[in-house]
């Protein structure tokens, strides 16, 4: 059935069971922040003296509540906000009701980092998903003092850096590639600024992050390892206000209000380095010509259309620039846009439309008479999802939908420079439609017992315009020759593959501070990176399924073990998982992928798994508040004509991994943050001896891919904020002092196999005479030591 029957079905429904559902009895409305006009999430409602069969409000706020008599008393709780306690008449239930909640004015002994209610993660079925709060991330000692959203989430269990002072991460056994990095809905293809140093997320204009490692709802998919879901916050509707920080090397600022009145809200956030002007201070003619600048802008504008219906358009531009002395430039640019539409059908029933468009770019430019050129490429992904939500009683919810997404590579082209010897490479673009359609069920079986289970089915097609290669024995590889070429016109198929996507959970509750869970997840991914780094560059070359690559298939089973202690001031968790994947890429020994139009011929393809135990304790009360992680795991992949066809190691495989997050309030001025990471190096493959070639020593490298490792990496990280008191001011501001690397530890970011002259490692035949003797030698490069920073932060 083509896709936009299966919608137009659905909208009938939609409206269908509007007109028999408005006689239910049930109240219904949502709960919002007084100050700000933002959603509360996870509210407690219920009629008074009856909490134990209360709701709780969802993401947006709202909630359904059957109705027993009226008029009768409602209470509406939420951590760190007042209770409001309203009496509700028959007269109020004919149409939805705003709860506004107002923030508690806490003491000392009370703070609560907490952005859900306390013993969520024992009563809830999300397992593997993990949530930090955004004034959490804000308390975190920060690079540079950039407070960063992604580099937050590696101090979770489960989730491994791709290196020294980077954004990339590793969940559960995966590659990078393999998380689905999406803001409000939209996917980002690369979510990081400064070659992966720094995230692109401005944390003054995010609402929420969550990261789900397992137990991916069904409603989700496309990616085998992770979910990262990034939600901007809307701007509040009661007076403009703003947020902003001066720092060592960026400024920020964020403004939000309403836009036309009550009903419509705005917010914008923009951020920018100023790293370049700090060269052009410089002496030297080489560093004052060089550039290295980037900034990123956000918006969202809200509308509340009435009782029943809300709009949103978000949208992200970024880009960053590095120039070096007016010979080469290296660009690249993100521009996510989103809009959203939530509505009320009845009571009980609720519809989301999701229209989104992603697109990436990236430039490189070398100025040169002989040798130059201009190397640019983009591709985009657009989406149209819409999701049913139904819940028919308090014990059960169902949810539906369908998900269509449309990716497109361009050709990858190369202009030489017009005296240049290069010669011009252009390659064939690659597109596909990924159709998706999906259910889910939750459903309480017992007061201890609560499954959820679900179904997402995918159907790819790769689609023209493009060619396809025939190879001489039918498998592609350096040495086979091409013996024909089939070219397809536009959308027409060129390759099919569809799967089944089951996930299912169950929770046990023990008690009310104990359960058990477990849950099994599948998912299919149809695009990969094929790359020479495990830390991601801007200019990796993603890789659409197809005649020769297969979607990857990740199946993965985890079970845990959840408690909350001391009046859920405390949680303790432990899961364990075992993760298969099939059809994984990985690059051949010497292989060249960023220009070649048969990037088939570099790839080879097997299967792997991953292993593992994660343990996270956390206080989430009280002066001192934060975690202690410590995650056990290896990942494996087994791929023949790599490795010598043996098992081995990615990069990102690192057995040990300790964190420890700690923030301190000695006083509503001053506050202190820490934190702690050790891992176990990461794997690598280290030569095994040298050979002459050309009059230059080349180094030897072993068949056995990363048999050797860095030394294991630690460091520590401290800051100290000080901020002036809430007097009713307008303007309030705050300093915060960080280090980075407080015992300079110099944690290897990678070695060079070379000649050193005359035992300098720095020598230069032009100025530092003749060569005395030479040796073969190993150099370590190390990027930060001690590194302070300081940054001013503000609220108007």
């Amino acid at each position: 059935m083509p896709l936009f029957r299966v919608l137009t079905l659905f909208f009938l429904l939609n409206f269908g069971y509007r007109a028999f559902s408005q006689d239910q009895e049930s109240i219904t409305g949502e709960v919002l922040d007084v100050t700000n006009s933002e959603p509360l999430v996870g509210a407690n409602v219920y009629w008074e003296g009856k909490s134990s069969s209360g709701v709780v409000s969802d993401l947006d706020g709202r909630f359904s509540l059957k109705i027993t008599e009226l008029p009768y008393r409602l209470v509406i709780s939420y951590v760190g906000y007042e209770q409001s306690v309203r009496i509700i008449s028959a007269k109020d239930a004919e149409k939805p009701i705003r709860f506004f909640l107002k923030p508690e004015e806490m003491s000392l002994d009370e703070i609560i980092i907490q952005e859900r209610r306390p013993d969520e993660q024992v009563k809830n079925m999300e397992m593997g998903k993990a949530t930090v709060p955004i004034e959490t991330i804000k308390n975190i000692p920060a690079l540079f003092g950039e407070v960063d959203l992604l580099r937050s989430l590696q101090l979770l269990p489960g989730v491994k850096s791709a290196g020294e002072g980077t954004t990339g991460i590793f969940v559960r056994g995966g590659s990078a590639d393999q998380n689905l990095v999406q803001l409000d809905g939209a996917p980002v293809y690369n979510p990081s600024h400064f070659f992966g140093i720094f995230s692109v997320f401005n944390p003054d204009g995010i609402k929420s992050v969550d990261l789900y490692k397992g137990n991916m709802p069904a409603s989700f998919g496309g990616r085998a390892a992770s979910l990262i879901d990034v939600s901007l916050r809307e701007g509040n509707n009661v007076k403009v206000r703003g947020e902003g920080g001066i720092g060592s090397i960026s400024s920020r600022l964020t403004v939000d209000g309403p836009l036309f009145g009550n009903n419509s809200t705005f917010i914008v956030s923009g951020r920018r380095t100023y790293a370049d002007l700090f060269l052009k201070l410089s002496s030297d003619e080489n560093i004052k010509n060089n550039k290295l600048n980037f900034h990123d802008l956000s918006g969202k504008v809200s509308f509340v259309l009435n009782d029943r219906d809300k709009i949103s358009l978000s949208s992200y531009q970024g880009s960053d620039f590095l120039g070096l002395e007016r010979e080469f430039g290296l660009g690249w640019t993100n521009w996510v846009s989103a809009v959203n539409w939530s509505r009320v059908s009845s009571e009980n029933f609720f519809f989301d439309l999701q229209g989104y468009h992603s697109r990436y770019s990236y430039t490189v430019e070398f100025d040169d008479p002989e040798n130059g050129f201009e190397w640019s490429n983009q591709l985009s992904e657009s989406g149209l999802k819409a999701v049913w939500t139904f819940l028919p009683n308090a014990k059960t919810q169902l949810a539906w939908g369908a998900h269509s997404q449309y990716y497109h590579f361009a050709p990858i082209d190369l202009e030489p420079a017009a005296e240049s010897a290069i010669q011009p490479i252009a390659t064939n673009p690659k597109n596909g439609l990924l159709n998706n359609l999906f259910a889910t069920a939750t459903y309480e079986l017992s007061p201890k017992l609560s499954a959820e289970a679900g179904l997402r089915w995918g159907l790819f097609n790769q689609v023209g315009k493009g060619v396809d290669y025939l190879y001489e024995g039918g498998v592609p590889g350096p040495e086979a020759d091409i013996t024909d070429s089939l070219s397809y016109g536009t959308l027409e198929n060129m390759q099919f593959y569809h799967g089944l996507e089951p996930r299912i959970a169950f929770r046990y509750l023990i008690n009310e501070q104990f359960s058990l869970k477990t849950a099994y997840n599948r998912n299919f991914q149809y695009i990969q990176i094929a790359s020479n780094s495990s830390a991601g560059l801007p200019i990796d070359r993603w890789i659409l399924s197809g005649r020769y690559i297969e979607p990857v298939r990740s199946d993965q089973i985890s079970l845990g073990l959840f408690h909350n202690f001391d009046q859920n001031r405390w949680e303790f968790s432990a899961e364990g998982y075992y993760k298969d994947l099939r059809n994984v890429i990985d690059l051949r020994n010497g292989a060249q992928v960023l220009f070649t139009d048969q990037v088939e011929t570099e790839l080879l393809a097997g299967k792997g798994w991953a292993y593992g135990a994660e343990f996270l304790l956390r206080k989430n009360i009280g002066k001192t508040t934060g975690w202690l992680a410590y995650t056990w795991s290896r990942t494996w992949r087994e791929i023949e004509g790599v490795s010598e066809g043996e098992p081995y190691n990615p990069r990102f495989d690192r057995p040990h991994d300790v964190t420890l997050v700690l923030n301190h309030e000695f006083s509503p001025s001053w506050s202190a943050g820490l934190t702690f990471v050790y891992t176990t190096g990461q794997a690598v493959t280290f030569p095994v001896g040298s050979y002459q070639m050309d009059n230059q020593s080349v180094p030897l490298f072993p068949d056995e891919r990363n048999g050797s490792r860095f030394p294991d990496y630690h460091r520590m990280d401290a800051s100290v904020t000080w901020k002036n008191a809430d007097k009713g001011r307008k303007w309030r501001g705050s300093w915060n002092f960080s280090v980075y690397n407080l015992y300079g530890r110099k944690n290897p970011f990678a070695y060079e196999f070379r000649t050193i002259y005359n035992d300098d490692i720095n020598y230069d035949s032009t100025e530092d005479g003749e060569i005395i003797s030479s040796r073969p030698g190993v150099v370590m490069t190390y990027l930060f030591t001690f590194l302070p920073s300081i940054t001013y932060n503000f609220q108007f």
